[in-house]
C-alpha cells in the first residue's frame, strides 16, 4: 500500500522531543511518508530553548519546492513558521495542489521561550486562511482571536469566531486547563462537532505534545480518515505516547513514539 506522504513545515529540535524530530516520528510511527522543510534550527533541551536560528524564505521556498515537484504532498503539517515571509512562501506552495494543511500556530514552547514575532503572528491569518484544521492549545486560541477562554462557553465562542473568519476546522485543546479531566472540542462552520475527555495524566514528560498530535493529525488525514477518526485516532497516539515517555530530561521530558510503535 502507498503510504500518504506527508511535509512537516516546522523547526528542529537538537534534543529530539519536538518540532521536525518528533514530526518525523509521529509520521512514521503511523504508517506515512515524512518530508521536511525546516524553518528554523533550534538549540533546546527539556529544560528551554537556548538558541535560535530561523532559515531565509527562499531556502524554505527550495525545500518545499523540492518535496511537491518530485515526491507529492497529500498533507501539510505546519509548525513553527520562523517568519512572515515564511508563511507567505507556503501559502505560495499551497495554491497550485491545496493538500489538507493541519496548523499548529506555535508561538511559546512549553519553556517559555517565544517561537514568533509579533510579524509572523500577524502572518497567521494568511494561513488560516488555507487551513484545513488548526489545533491551537487555550493560550494560542486566546492569542489568535483576543477573546477569553477561561470557561467552557469562551472556548466555543472564541473557536467558532476562528471556523467563521477562516472557514477552518478548529480543535481546541484543553490541555493548559484546570481540573482532572482534559477535554479537546472539535469545532466546525456547524460549531461543536464533537469533544473527547479523559483523565489527565500526571507527568513532567509532555515535551512535543502539541508537535506530536498536529503531525498524527496530519497524517491521518491524508491517509483519508474522516475528521472525527483523525482526530480520536491522534489524541490516542499522543496519549500513548505520553505514558510511554522514555524518563530523560530534567524537565519536560519528551515522548515515547517510539515504544507505541512497537507496540501497533
Amino acid at each position: 500500500m502507498t503510504p500518504a506522504r506527508i511535509l512537516s513545515i516546522a523547526g528542529s529540535d537538537s534534543s529530539g522531543g519536538a518540532g521536525i524530530q518528533a514530526d518525523i516520528k509521529t509520521i512514521t510511527a503511523l504508517g506515512g511518508y515524512a518530508m521536511s522543510a525546516i524553518t528554523a534550527v533550534t538549540a533546546q533541551n527539556t529544560r528551554g530553548v537556548q538558541a535560535v536560528e530561523t532559515m531565509p524564505a527562499d531556502f524554505v521556498a527550495q525545500q518545499i519546492e523540492s518535496c511537491f515537484d518530485d515526491i507529492g504532498v497529500d498533507a501539510i503539517k505546519i509548525g513553527m513558521v520562523g517568519s512572515a515571509a515564511v508563511a507567505r512562501v507556503i501559502i505560495d506552495a499551497w495554491q497550485a495542489t491545496q493538500p489538507v494543511v493541519v496548523f499548529d500556530p506555535v508561538m511559546i514552547a512549553t519553556s517559555g521561550a517565544a517561537l514568533a514575532d509579533a510579524q509572523t503572528r500577524e502572518a497567521f491569518d494568511d494561513l488560516l486562511a488555507i487551513t484545513t484544521i488548526v489545533t491551537p492549545n487555550l493560550p494560542e486560541l486566546s492569542a489568535l482571536t483576543g477573546q477569553s477562554v477561561d470557561t467552557a462557553q469562551e472556548i466555543e465562542a472564541a473557536a467558532n469566531a476562528l471556523t467563521s473568519r477562516f472557514g477552518c476546522a478548529v480543535l481546541a485543546k484543553g490541555g493548559h486547563g484546570s481540573g482532572d479531566t482534559l477535554t479537546d472540542s472539535l469545532f466546525d462552520a456547524t460549531g461543536l462537532v464533537q469533544s473527547w475527555n479523559d483523565p489527565r495524566i500526571e507527568t513532567r514528560h509532555t515535551h512535543g505534545t502539541g508537535c506530536t498530535l498536529s503531525a498524527a493529525l496530519a497524517t491521518r488525514l491524508g491517509q483519508a480518515s474522516p475528521m472525527i477518526e483523525a482526530v480520536t485516532q491522534a489524541r490516542r497516539f499522543v496519549r500513548d505516547a505520553i505514558a510511554m515517555a522514555p524518563g530523560f530530561g530534567e524537565r519536560s521530558g519528551p515522548l515515547g513514539h517510539h515504544a507505541v510503535r512497537q507496540q501497533s
